[in-house]
């Protein structure tokens, strides 16, 4: 087979879309067989490129007989028509023509439009081969017909290129160039290019049997521009006889003989296609054999002058055929290693998508849990932060207002740390947002020291602070992140530490005036850490041992956070480690300075501008199953002088919101019954305007465009601060114009 039949197979194979989804709801034997056919299609490719034929066939029947045995029509549809094509450019019309039949009923059923085209393309040609002409005109109008609509220009073109050479074998050129002429407007775009040439040189010889000598040279002009540097046999013979065509016209008979000589010299490499749709010239025939004679002559007198050169020639010829006699010898054994080695990866591959698709739903599953635990973890700790706040707000003493805001920093951590250690993905993604924002460092760590002093008390520990004096009060940075890498590693060292001590030092590493370096140390005297174990210790799950694991409990979680928080920061931990001598972990971070009046613009904490006396007397709806939820959200609004009611689940909601008049609702999400959001989606029907505020365990950081588009106000996350929890309660007044 030819170049060009090779590359316009590949074509139509790269054309066909492999089929994806299935025509009904597919089992997972069906999915596992479509994945299959999908993949013998590809093979098929492949094998075409190699210009392995027979394999390429192999592969499509195999493919076919597997759509036929799950029903799956458009798939047979798909494999017939690549078989037939497959089968015509072999010059086997007999199998082509029963693929191409079975193609086309499969189509017809699924209404493949494009590949219906393709089919009826293929099945014209067949007929043309066989001079089947009622066949032909036939099937030439059911394809223009069926792609009147479609896209697929490529396939109208060569419909009407293939109607035009029939015309134009039946001397009616008038009506072939017409017909030249609509298909060459089909395919302008720059990747029809061959389409327009070869439409374009069979117009010529059309125009150039008709005398128009002219216009047929403009019309080889485009042929031999589209044809520099490029090797189409098959254009090049229709380029040469219309050249002929023209010079014997013009009476330039020796130039009409070079270009019969060029189309000659094409003519093996022909089909029995390019036969039926080439003629060879007929005018002045009588001139140009007596012109072919004379140069016959000449070219004998030439072989004799050659002869000897001619024996050399069939020597090296002998040699070179030995050489690739061996050669083709080494390509066979080649191909076939590379044939096993493709069908090992085909099945390598299908695992691969199988094992791909168990992860994916694990991931889903872990996802799901994730989502229900953080939920489940979020709802108590509501009731810590919450009763904590009350508390602070009943008077306490000063020595319990000291453990009371202990607690409250706990709370505050333990909070952030559930967060962290229940979205690991996202902490790994890096998808953790790093704040920048005024603290004191040195109040960050003894807090930190405050909140761990009774764990090391407990334990007969004593904690340590050595701190550089020449660092500045005040940083930019995330004071939350160095609090949980502090809360982790000093937590960690009182952990495995008895009776010994357990220092903190930070010092100054270097300064500029844009930023300062520090170099951080948590120094402990205890258990220590094997080498072997101080390679993993920095994984998930993953403890000294399973008697440390026994013996002090714990996740096994808090150094692969800390390490996951420093990358984040652009920084690396590192350890030096004894068994029974003790545990040093070293880091360094960069923090930015507060230039000279940032600090006024910038404040050190989040202020809240909330006015109070405004909120007095407002009327809530608390919705909330869980009763100490709802006790505690009701006192800490009654104590801010507001009235409120309760709703246990949704439905009972809406009936209050029906009967009663409240300037703002505080909704939970997940509640026995009517939840949240379809609560909300149906109090929206009857009153669009009433604040209504997620008051919510739920994780909304992925869906938060999905809370807004139900009717929710916003959305305020459980545990929340109070400043934080009364501010965004005026905001949504203030926004619906309860408020001034």
């Amino acid at each position: 087979m030819n170049a060009i039949l090779v590359r316009f197979l590949f074509a139509l194979l790269l054309a066909y879309p492999l089929v994806s989804t299935a025509q009904k709801r597919e089992s997972p034997e069906e999915t596992l067989t479509n994945d299959k056919i999908d993949s013998l299609l590809q093979r098929a490719l492949i094998a075409v490129s190699d210009l392995n034929y027979e394999k390429a066939i192999d592969l499509l029947t195999y493919s076919r007989d597997l759509s036929l045995r799950i029903n799956h029509t458009k798939r047979v549809g798909l494999a017939s028509g690549t078989l037939a094509k497959l089968y015509f450019q072999l010059h086997n019309y007999e199998k082509a023509e029963i693929e191409n039949k079975r193609a086309i009923e499969a189509q017809l059923e699924v209404n493949s439009i494009d590949l219906l085209g393709q089919s009826y393309l293929t099945a014209a040609q067949i007929a043309n081969i066989r001079s089947q002409e009622k066949q032909f005109q036939e099937y030439i109008a059911r394809g223009l017909s069926i792609l009147e609509d479609s896209e697929r220009l490529d396939l109208k073109s060569q419909l009407l290129i293939l109607k035009a050479d029939i015309l134009r074998k039946e001397n009616d050129h008038t009506e072939a160039i017409r017909i030249y002429n609509k298909a060459i407007n089909l395919v302008q775009l720059e990747n029809y290019a061959y389409l327009r040439a070869e439409a374009k040189a069979k117009k010529s010889l059309s125009l150039s049997a008709a005398g128009r000598l002219e216009e047929a040279d403009e019309e080889l002009l485009e042929v031999e521009s589209f044809l520099e540097g490029e090797n189409y046999p098959n254009l090049k013979r229709s380029l040469y006889l219309a050249k002929n065509l023209i010079a014997q016209g013009r009476g330039n008979y020796r130039e009409a003989y070079d270009n019969l000589k060029k189309y000659y010299s094409f003519l093996q490499n022909y089909t029995s296609e390019d036969i039926t749709s080439t003629s060879l010239p007929t005018k002045n025939n009588k001139q140009l054999e007596e012109m072919v004679a004379s140069l016959d002559k000449d070219i004998v007198r030439e072989e004799d002058r050659s002869s000897k050169a001619m024996r050399l020639t069939l020597v090296l010829s002998i040699a070179l055929c030995s050489i690739l006699a061996l050669l083709t010898l080494s390509l066979y054994k080649n191909n076939n290693l590379r044939a096993k080695a493709n069908e090992l990866l085909q099945a390598k591959n299908v695992e691969l998508i199988i094992a791909r698709d168990n992860a994916e739903k694990a991931s889903m599953v872990k996802a799901q849990f994730l989502s229900t635990i953080t939920h489940e973890l979020r709802t108590p700790m509501y009731a810590v932060t919450g009763l904590t706040h009350l508390l602070l707000s009943e008077n306490p003493t000063p020595e319990q207002k000291k453990h009371l805001d202990s607690l409250k920093f706990s709370g505050e951590y333990l909070l952030s740390l559930i967060n962290n250690i229940l979205d690991l993905n996202k902490l790994e993604a890096n998808k953790v947002e790093v704040e920048e924002t005024p603290f004191n460092i040195r109040k960050r760590i003894e807090d930190v020291l405050f909140a761990l002093g009774k764990s090391a008390r407990d334990k007969g520990n004593k904690l340590n602070l050595e701190f550089d004096p020449d660092i500045p009060e005040e940083l930019l940075g995330d004071p939350l992140m160095i609090s949980q890498i502090l809360i982790n590693l000093v937590g960690n060292a009182i952990k495995f530490t008895k009776d010994g001590e357990v220092t903190i030092r930070v010092q100054k590493v270097a300064q500029t005036e844009a930023d300062i370096r520090l170099h951080f140390e948590i120094q402990d005297n205890g258990e220590g850490i094997s080498k072997k174990k101080q390679k993993t210790i920095f994984q998930n799950f993953t403890q000294g041992s399973v008697a440390i694991n026994r013996k002090f409990g714990g996740t096994g979680l808090g150094l692969s956070i800390v390490k996951n928080l420093l990358d984040l920061l652009n920084s690396k931990i590192s350890l030096q480690s004894t068994l029974g001598k003790g545990t040093t972990f070293k880091f360094d971070l960069k923090y930015n300075l507060i230039q000279s009046g940032q600090n006024e613009n910038t404040p050190t904490t989040l202020s809240y501008d909330i006015d109070y006396n405004s909120l007095e007397n407002r009327h809530i709806l608390v919705v909330e199953d869980n009763k100490i939820n709802q006790m505690i959200t009701r006192k800490i609004l009654e104590k801010n002088k507001m009235t409120c009611e309760t709703a246990d689940n949704g439905e009972i909601a809406i009936e209050k919101t029906k009967s009663s008049d409240f300037d703002l609702i505080l909704m939970d999400i997940h509640m026995p019954g009517i939840g949240g959001i379809e609560a909300t989606k149906q109090i929206r029907e009857f009153n669009p305007k009433i604040p209504i505020l997620a008051l919510t365990a739920v994780t909304i950081d992925e869906n938060i465009d999905e809370f807004h588009k139900v009717g929710f106000n916003d959305i305020i996350p459980k545990p929340y601060k109070v400043e934080e929890f009364f501010q965004k309660i005026q905001n949504s007044l203030r926004n619906s114009k309860v408020l001034s």
